[in-house]
């Protein structure tokens, strides 16, 4: 078994997605989790290449970049397509799932009470292509990209997961995307570990917005 560890906030935020990875692949990892003080001092801060968390240990090797830790996980247990080309359309995706999860973020921390509504309104068209996506692969039976899960598909979900929270029913307009989140949400060793206390306990967000 791998010895991987996840150091980071008490939320779920940028690690959750590499958490429901793990679970789902059956993998052990230990959480060192940081709080506002401790990192407030600054010692750990200084070891964090780009001065953030997460900081993500496989063994002695030290990773930073929650999309860079989520591709060396994809890596290793061959959850990045099947050839060249799926890999391409997987990283297009996550690309894309980065792009929305940085509006969520500005969102969340900067314009939750000016921005929201707007936010929701634009949901149906900001999550057209993943639908898109879906509909051009095997009519939305399988996965984002190909037919075996991908560590896009964490990523989007756990995103995807939040928005449900956020606004609750957004999915209605994309049927293949809210049955492919179904889908993958009950996974059986996804759904143990979405069903435990130590995912239930943890916030969305580390300001309370959700």
């Amino acid at each position: 078994m791998p010895e991987y560890t996840i150091i980071y906030f008490p939320v779920r935020g940028r690690c959750s997605a590499m958490r429901m990875l793990l679970a789902d692949q059956g993998q052990v990892w230990k959480e060192e989790v940081i709080g506002m003080e401790q990192w407030s001092d600054g010692a750990l801060k200084k070891t964090c290449l780009f001065g953030q968390l997460p900081k993500f240990k496989d063994g002695d090797f030290v990773l930073f970049q929650s999309n860079a830790i989520l591709r060396h996980l994809a890596r290793k247990h061959d959850l990045y397509g099947k050839g060249d080309k799926e890999a391409a359309m997987i990283d297009m995706a996550n690309a894309a799932v980065e792009d929305l999860r940085v509006k969520y973020a500005i969102l969340i921390y900067k314009e939750y009470d000016t921005g929201k509504e707007a936010f929701i309104k634009n949901l149906p068209s900001a999550l057209k292509p993943f639908e898109q996506m879906l509909a051009k692969n095997n009519g939305g039976k399988d996965f984002l990209v190909g037919n075996k899960i991908s560590f896009v598909d964490y990523n989007l979900v756990d995103l995807l997961s939040n928005f449900e929270v956020l606004s609750p029913g957004c999915l209605k307009t994309t049927p293949l995307l809210k049955a492919y989140v179904e889908r993958v949400l009950a996974r059986p060793k996804l759904k143990v570990y979405l069903e435990s206390e130590a995912y239930k306990k943890l916030p969305i967000n580390g300001n309370g917005k959700q």
